[in-house]
C-alpha cells in the first residue's frame, strides 16, 4: 500500500532554477523538496527568473507540488552566533536577508536556518547575538525563518529545545518556527526511538504549532555523540523502524518531510529509493546495492 503523504528531499537549484529543482523532485517520486538559492559554501547568487518561476510553478502543479512544501535552506556560511568580527556579523545579516528577498521572488513561505556557533564566545552572549540579529532579518511579508534544531557539534547554539525556546520567545513574533532535524536530535542527546515523548517535551516548552519542517535523516552516531554525521534510511543508529513512525506520526502529518541523507559512494542519489520505501512502508534491505545498480 501506498501511503499519501507530504515526502521530499534535497534537490539542486541548476540553471533552471525552481523549475530545475522540482523536475529532480519529481523523478524521485517526492511531492515536496528543499534547495539552496546558490552553492551553500558561498556567496555567488544569480539574478532569478521570472519566467522560470512561473514555468516551475506551471510544473509543480502539473506533478502535484504545492509551493508551501517547497522549504529553502540558508546556507552555511552565515554565522548569527558570533560578533567578534562585527564585519562578518553584519555581513551574515544581510546576506541572510537577501536569501529572504529571493524566497520572496519565489513565493516560498520557509527558510530553514542554522542558529550560529559561538565561536569562543559565552553562550549566553552567543544566543543574544542570534536573537539581535533575528529581529533585523525577519520580514513579517517574506518566508518565515525556521531555527534547525542542531547537533551541538563545537560550539553550535540551538542544540537544546530550551535554547530554542529562548530565541523564539526573546525574538517575539509569530513570524518565526522550527525545523527538527532526527540526526541532530539524536546526536544533541534526544531519544528518537521514544519520538511521542520527545514530540511532548517539545509541545510543552514550545509548541507543536511552531513545526514547520523535518529534515528525516538517520545518524552515523550514538544518541549524545554531538557530531552531526547523517547517514542513510535504516543504515544508522535509529534505524528504519524509528524513522517510519517519525515519518508517519499524526502530530506532523502535515508537516513536509525532508531527507538529506547522504549519496551513496558520493555519486549517486539515495532519494528515489529512500522515498519508495517509506511511501510503501516497506524497508529495503539491499537499498546500498539497489542505488548503486540504478545508476551504473
Amino acid at each position: 500500500m501506498v501511503i499519501k503523504v507530504i515526502l521530499g528531499c534535497h534537490v539542486n537549484f541548476n540553471n533552471e532554477q525552481l523549475l530545475g529543482s522540482a523536475k529532480q523532485a519529481v523523478s524521485y517520486g517526492a511531492n515536496a523538496f528543499m534547495f539552496y538559492t546558490g552553492a551553500p559554501q558561498n556567496t555567488v547568487r544569480k539574478e532569478l527568473s521570472e519566467d522560470l518561476k512561473k514555468q516551475a510553478y506551471a510544473y509543480m502543479k502539473e506533478n502535484g507540488i504545492e509551493i508551501k512544501n517547497v522549504i529553502c535552506h540558508a546556507p552555511y556560511i552565515i554565522n548569527l552566533a558570533n560578533n567578534k568580527e562585527p564585519e562578518k556579523w553584519n555581513f551574515s545579516i544581510q546576506f541572510l536577508k537577501q536569501e529572504l528577498s529571493r524566497c520572496k521572488f519565489l513565493g516560498i513561505s520557509y527558510i530553514v536556518v542554522h542558529p550560529g556557533s559561538a565561536v569562543g564566545l559565552d553562550r549566553s552572549v552567543a544566543i543574544t547575538n542570534i536573537i539581535d540579529a533575528l529581529k533585523l532579518i525577519i520580514d513579517e511579508d517574506g518566508p518565515m525563518i525556521l531555527l534547525e534544531t542542531m547537533a551541538g557539534k563545537g560550539s553550535e547554539c540551538g542544540c537544546t529545545l530550551e535554547e530554542i525556546k529562548e530565541m523564539i520567545e526573546k525574538v517575539g513574533t509569530k513570524y518565526i518556527g522550527v525545523c527538527l532535524d532526527t540526526c541532530h536530535l539524536n546526536d544533541a542527546g534526544y531519544n528518537m526511538q521514544d519520538f511521542d515523548t520527545f514530540l511532548k517535551e517539545f509541545d510543552q516548552l514550545i509548541g507543536l504549532e511552531y513545526i514547520h519542517c523535518v529534515h528525516l535523516n538517520d545518524s552515523k552516531n550514538i544518541c549524545g555523540s554531538h557530531k552531526d554525521r547523517h547517514e542513510n534510511l535504516g543504515l544508522g543508529t535509529l534505524g528504519y523502524e524509528t524513522l517510519q513512525k517519525i515519518f508517519m506520526n499524526p502530530k506532523l502529518k502535515d508537516v513536509p518531510k525532508i531527507l538529506e541523507t547522504p549519496y551513496i559512494d558520493k555519486l549517486y542519489p539515495p532519494y528515489k529509493f529512500e522515498i519508495a520505501s517509506l511511501k510503501e512502508n516497506k524497508y529495503n534491505p539491499n537499498l546500498i546495492q539497489d542505488i548503486i545498480d540504478f545508476y551504473k
